[in-house]
């Protein structure tokens, strides 16, 4: 049985699929399965799933990952990444994607759309959820109201943080350890299988770290600055 999923191999593709691997074989250790795993043209992880177990399988990664939407309806909520920004949109990719113009990030303040990402460390690959809401002029396509208060918890928490995309969890933190810096965070929030949250601890710099550790990880980085 075979499936996409919402799951995107961008950099570090070797990599990537063998991290995404070793996650759905802990994810499915108590199954009776064999699992191939590979991508779409459009990126998108695709998983061959034998074994007596094998719907279940497919059933589970399903409902834990989601999987990519061509077709979307007004009203209802997705998973995605974010593909690019731009000046004037942020490009959110579900399947199909979608820009995301400054009529539909006022939620999360004043500003063009790279200010707003900028301003909440927000970087090509990182996951994030939509919605797809009718006004007067249409469609309109937005995060979702639990994003945004993401969002804005670590925007006005009292440490920084730091989005790290493309490594493993290992990588990222045998390059803290290494550069002494495991002292200075919490601890890291899994966004992903290859994206991460840094919590840095108070009175640490963000940018700070990401610049010692930048040159030691082939990696996108953005940095949430605390507003406290």
């Amino acid at each position: 049985m075979q499936t996409e999923l919402a799951i995107k191999v961008y950099s570090n593709t070797e990599q990537n699929l063998d991290a995404i691997a070793a996650k759905f074989a802990d994810d499915l250790k108590d199954l009776d399965v064999k699992l191939g795993i590979d991508f779409s043209k459009n990126k998108w992880v695709v998983v061959d799933v034998d074994g007596d177990d094998a719907e279940f399988a497919i059933h589970f990664l399903k409902e834990k990952y989601g999987t990519p939407v061509y077709e979307p309806v007004a009203g209802k909520k997705y998973r995605g990444y974010i593909q690019s920004i731009k000046e004037d949109k942020i490009v959110v990719d579900i399947g199909k994607k979608f820009s995301i113009t400054a009529n539909g990030l006022k939620n999360l303040g004043t500003g063009s759309p790279d200010q707003v990402a900028t301003r909440f460390g927000l970087i090509p690959y990182m996951p994030v959820k939509v919605e797809i809401v009718k006004t007067n002029e249409g469609e309109q396509v937005r995060f979702t109201g639990q994003q945004v208060d993401k969002l804005w918890e670590w925007k006005k928490s009292s440490t920084d943080r730091i989005i790290v995309n493309s490594v493993t969890r290992s990588q990222l933190k045998s390059v803290l350890k290494k550069t002494g810096h495991s002292r200075d965070i919490y601890g890291t929030e899994r966004l992903g299988i290859m994206e991460h949250c840094v919590i840095c601890r108070e009175n640490t710099d963000g940018p700070g770290i990401v610049a010692e550790i930048g040159p030691k990880l082939n990696a996108d980085m953005g940095v949430i600055r605390s507003e406290k």
